[in-house]
């Protein structure tokens, strides 16, 4: 059995926004889950036994969860990379100093260069200008960042987005559909509709749950 290269940690369902299309039905109302920190760090530590090169926070929002900081450290000090895939719509000043450390990357979504717009997607008022400029802050930082562009809603200003992202420096920059799961789910329909996939669940990942539970993928 082969080794996978990414473990994604969904250490919460907890989050500042309630996203129209959340796969994990993530939001303000949302819980840590079943495991505690200790349990998460025997499972970074099991990961990078197995030889795992690189470990992703996910959520729900991972910097909601209190343990989020010490178990990215927990990382760092295996040897492992981390990246934390944040909304960045709250960014403690003292935790840039972590997210700036050498192996550390971040990654976001974004959605529009419109401020009625993003938050429209987001449902949170006041989420385009504090991602917007927590965006601008990682790129000033040289904070290694990705973003993710789901085209949420009819006409929606994606390629104007894009422009936005790069005119602040972003260079790695990807756009997806929107995936019927979770919040997006249509009435009717399975849980996990596998058309909704992208089709390379369990290719060189794998994800734990905040139940505990070994997925393919944090979707799946």
């Amino acid at each position: 059995m082969a080794v996978p290269r990414v473990v994604e940690l969904e250490i919460t369902g907890a989050c500042q926004l309630q996203c129209t299309h959340c796969f994990a039905d993530s939001g303000p109302n949302g819980r840590h889950g079943l495991l505690t920190a200790g349990d998460w760090q025997r499972v970074i530590s099991d990961a990078a036994g197995l030889g795992v090169r690189e470990v992703q926070f996910i959520g729900g929002e991972p910097t909601t969860h209190p343990a989020w900081a010490e178990l990215v450290d927990h990382a760092l000090s295996l040897g492992l990379r981390a990246e934390v895939y944040s909304n960045l719509f709250h960014v403690k000043p003292e935790w840039w100093g972590l997210l700036a450390r050498e192996g550390v990357k971040l990654a976001t979504s974004y959605y529009s260069d419109r401020v009625k717009e993003h938050d429209a997607i987001t449902t949170r008022p006041g989420s385009y200008e504090r991602t917007r400029a927590n965006i601008a802050e990682a790129v000033r930082r040289d904070i290694p960042l990705r973003v993710g562009i789901v085209h949420v809603l009819p006409g929606q200003r994606v390629t104007e987005a894009r422009r936005e992202l790069e005119a602040l420096g972003v260079t790695k920059i990807r756009t997806d559909r929107i995936r019927r799961l979770g919040r997006a789910s249509l009435p009717g329909a399975a849980e996990t509709d596998t058309a909704e996939l992208c089709g390379r669940c369990g290719r060189g990942q794998v994800a734990v749950l905040p139940t505990g539970e070994v997925t393919p993928c944090v979707m799946a």
